[in-house]
């Protein structure tokens, strides 16, 4: 059945993901979910917006081909894979509400992060590969879980400064290379359903969409109010996310 409320949610998750991937809109990519989530089961949620990802990811990875810091890639894939691995061997004992709890509290945690940045503070150290392989399996497994990996490999990448181009790719290539690593566990896991693709191959447009616009847009338009307003709607539905997986974790 048609539910307005349902596409009005997924349309607009799935556009602020496209200009996201476009960097129009920074990390905010990362309220896909949680945004998702207010109308449909966390994990399914995670499951539907896989395929829109991964054609997010192919566009992205085409324009960016000959921008990609390998040396990174090299240091963050390990543990990548490694933070994967262990988000599907968890999966089984994770819950819905203990989804909606996580994603709740990576979402205020972002949030926190743009008004009291972690970044800023790490900036000048050394991109050392032990801090590089845990910042890449933090990024894996929360990507894994709810796709909410850009924070975890901002915190490593940022502060060193690449071009922004060069930034651009090395996340279009890490985040490609982990999505699609992320189709083997997902098919077993059966967030891949019928129904779940049909959702997919209808919102693949408009992430497309979202990526188109987002370049047109990103020169054009002065972002300063606009992050200010979307950072305090985040902010609430990270504080709603968190209560929601609260009260079915703890019986609240």
């Amino acid at each position: 059945m048609f539910d307005p409320y349902f596409v009005t949610v997924a349309v607009i998750a799935v556009l602020i993901v496209g200009l996201s991937k476009a960097g129009l809109l920074g990390s905010l990519g990362v309220v896909g979910v949680p945004l998702l989530a207010l109308v449909m089961p966390a994990r399914d949620a995670a499951g539907m917006m896989l395929p829109v990802l991964l054609a997010m990811d192919a566009f992205a990875v085409y324009a960016y081909r000959k921008e990609v810091s390998w040396d990174i890639l090299r240091i963050m894939l390990p543990g990548a894979a490694i933070g994967t691995l262990i988000g599907w061997a968890l999966w089984a004992f994770v819950s819905d509400a203990m989804v909606l709890l996580f994603v709740g509290i990576i979402t205020l945690l972002f949030v926190l992060d743009a008004i009291l940045p972690l970044r800023k503070r790490l900036e000048g150290l050394p991109p050392s590969r032990p801090w590089g392989r845990f910042w890449g399996a933090f990024a894996g497994f929360t990507s894994f879980v709810s796709h909410t990996g850009g924070p975890p490999f901002q915190i490593y990448v940022l502060p060193q400064r690449l071009p922004p181009a060069l930034y651009a790719g090395t996340a279009a290539f890490f985040f490609a290379i982990v999505n699609t690593a992320k189709l083997i566990p997902y098919f077993f896991l059966g967030q891949l359903s019928a129904h779940n693709l049909a959702l997919s191959a209808a919102l693949v447009p408009v992430g497309i969409g979202g990526v188109l616009l987002g370049i047109f847009l990103v020169r054009r338009i002065s972002a300063k109010y606009f992050y200010r307003i979307a950072y305090w709607l985040v902010f609430f539905l990270a504080l709603k996310l968190i209560w929601d997986g609260a009260r079915g974790v703890f019986g609240l």
